[in-house]
């Protein structure tokens, strides 16, 4: 693996290196493969800290909770306290820090199957080093990165301790992802909307309208906040829709088109089977076979 530094620890300072027998078991062990943390640290006003890989064979997180730095990879950067840096496997760098205002550090090497895809994920909010501030949430999930040294690297601890890694990284993911947004939808008032008009039509032109938006940036942001389209949010309402008048009523299925707005019952059953994989009449006839 990529070695710390050997910068001497402060007493409230923090450096775990997980032994090579227990890293060799999360490598293989199906709990933990996917991602488990080799080494991690916390390095308070860290005067002097300097570190140069051309060799880096796993991921490396740093995160500047005060103080500033200076990092040189694939450009130059300066680092800031709120700052979050992810150096992937394979990137030759230098850090180090600021002589007049020594940062305050905390960082983890990991490595596993996952690894790679969890740091591309966090890099494409982007760019190497990105601004996150300084959250209180966030250090808490450092710190308890350290569980597994103050219990003895045990098997359930190190299990853990591996899945807490993952929540740290998909927290930062997300954060960062909230964070890019240029405004925030209010989804709850968007989905009440809609309900409203969920026996009949509504298209992106008067939801974008609503939100005072262009119909292209309405559909970035709702899409950014939902994982869908509007359009796709607005149909798969519908659909749940039918399910209840399915499940609940002895309508026809070409009443409950007309009810959700559809004039053509074939085409309603295409959207219902495409949204939820079994045709209107499957969905009918499977429930009565329970």
């Amino acid at each position: 693996m990529s070695q710390p530094s050997d910068w001497p620890l402060p007493r409230d300072g923090k450096r775990f290196l997980l032994p090579k027998a227990l890293t060799e078991r999360l490598a293989a062990e199906a709990l933990t493969r996917q991602l488990y943390p080799r080494a991690l640290g916390f390095y308070p006003v860290a005067r002097g800290h300097r570190m140069q890989r051309e060799l880096h064979d796993d991921h490396l997180l740093l995160y500047c909770t005060a103080g500033e730095g200076r990092l040189v990879a694939d450009g130059h950067w300066r680092i800031a306290a709120g700052d979050v840096v992810l150096l992937p496997a394979g990137l030759a760098h230098h850090y180090w820090s600021d002589d007049a205002r020594p940062w305050t550090v905390y960082w983890v090497h990991f490595d596993g199957d996952m690894a790679g895809d969890l740091g591309q994920w966090i890099l494409s909010h982007g760019g190497r080093v990105q601004r996150l501030g300084v959250n209180a949430r966030l250090l808490s999930l450092f710190d308890a990165q350290f569980s597994l040294r103050e219990e003895g690297a045990s098997p359930d601890a190190a299990i853990h301790a591996c899945h807490q890694l993952q929540f740290l990284l998909s927290h930062i993911a997300q954060m960062l992802g909230r964070g890019r947004l240029e405004g925030r939808l209010d989804i709850a008032a968007i989905k009440g909307r809609m309900i409203e008009h969920v026996h009949g039509q509504l298209n992106l032109e008067q939801l974008a309208e609503e939100a005072a938006l262009s119909k292209f940036h309405f559909a970035k942001l709702f899409k950014a906040q939902t994982g869908q389209s509007p359009i796709h949010y607005f149909i798969e309402l519908k659909m749940q829709q039918a399910c209840y008048a399915l499940d609940t009523r002895s309508q026809s299925i070409k009443q409950v088109a007309l009810d959700l707005g559809y004039d053509d019952a074939y085409y309603f059953s295409r959207i219902f089977k495409k949204v939820m994989g079994v045709s209107p009449s499957q969905y009918r006839a499977g429930l009565h076979n329970r």
